[in-house]
Parts: structure tokens; sequence; C-alpha cells
């Protein structure tokens, strides 16, 4: 996983008052919990909008004034209109404590399916695991060359060591559905002439 650094000051007052004097001064109220005392601290607001509006997940090392702390996002609060980054719940992350976290899908390849006038559907942007986190990857990366027309990969398809995917086992994660147009064609036996052999077969059934 990839990792970020942040750093932080200790909040000397906790309160909807104080809280709201932070936001004023561009400031992030923030807590990190998960293996002891609550630590309610704050973040410079666009230090920390670059980990929470990337594509990537972050491992964050926190410095809260010298308190050095491993953690994941656990929950995030934005604002219902300006979408602004609000509060931010940090939960501390340990070497032999597994952690459940959302892990962004990446499709690498260019679909069989798809160059056959296929339609590529992703339904899932992330999948949320359990493990480890040194075993957790950057991303979980699917390869599509040969997905082909109507065939697609299920969360019970992907494998991660030591990693447990929590997602239904039978939901589809990418799939290449039929489009206007499209035909499932094998290249090479396009290329025989088995293709058109086949449709000839078809005709003189018909008759």
């Amino acid at each position: 996983m990839k990792k970020a650094q942040l750093s932080g000051s200790v909040r000397s007052n906790v309160g909807k008052k104080d809280a709201k004097a932070l936001r004023i001064a561009n400031l992030v109220p923030c807590v990190l919990y998960g293996t002891g005392e609550q630590v309610h601290f704050s973040v410079k607001k666009n230090d920390i909008e670059k980990i929470v509006f990337s594509p990537e997940v972050y491992l964050v090392e926190l410095d809260i004034q010298g308190r050095k702390a491993e953690a994941i996002i656990r929950e995030l609060q934005q604002h219902p209109v300006k979408d602004t980054v609000q509060h931010v719940d940090f939960l501390e992350v340990t070497a032999k404590k597994p952690i459940r976290i959302g892990l962004p899908i990446r499709l690498e390849g260019k679909s069989r399916g798809v160059m056959n006038g296929g339609r590529l559907m992703q339904v899932f942007r992330k999948l949320n695991v359990f493990g480890l986190a040194k075993d957790l990857p950057e991303a979980i990366v699917l390869d599509v060359t040969d997905l082909r027309i109507g065939q697609s990969v299920r969360i019970k398809d992907i494998t991660i060591p030591g990693i447990e995917v929590l997602d239904p086992a039978n939901s589809v994660v990418v799939s290449v559905k039929m489009a206007r147009g499209a035909a499932d064609v094998d290249e090479e036996e396009d290329e025989t002439g088995e293709g058109e052999t086949v449709a000839a077969t078809e005709e003189e059934s018909a008759e």
C-alpha cells in the first residue's frame, strides 16, 4: 500500500466552536484512535485534501507534534454543498492487527470482447478487504485481455494472498456486454475461414 506523510497539531480544546475556528483558519479537525487514548488534532486543509481526493488508498504516516503513528482514514465528513473536508477519523494501524479497508480496482489489457464491439462494464470500483497492512496491495489489478462478450469476473475469481475479500463472492466485478453490431468472433477461426463454413452449414440446414 502506498504511504503518505501528514503533520498535525494537538488540539487544546475540543468542541463545535473550536472546530469552527479551525475550519475558518483552513485547518481540519481530526481524531486518532485504535490502540489507546484518542488523540484530537488538526491538519492543514490542503494537505489532507491531497490524500482524501486521490484515487489511491494510503497508509498515512502521522506526526502529531512528535507523536508518530501509522493510520488509515476510517471515516470522513464533508460539507453537504461544498464537498470540503470537515472532519477526519483515523484508525491507528499496528503490525499484528488486521484492518478492514476498501482497495481500488485497476483494469489492465484490452478485452477481446471489446475489440469485437462489446461494452466493458465495471460494477465495482473498490472492494472491501480484511488483512494485515503489510499484505495489502496498492490496488487490485485485473487483466481483462481474455474477457469475451458475455463473460465476467466475479469476486470469487479474485485471489489476494493473505487477504480476505468481504464483498459477496458471486457479485460481478467487471463484464463485457453485447452491444449493437457486436459479434463474438474468434480471430483465429475468422482467418482460416471456419466462420464462413459454419454460416453456410446453418443456411443449408434451414433449407
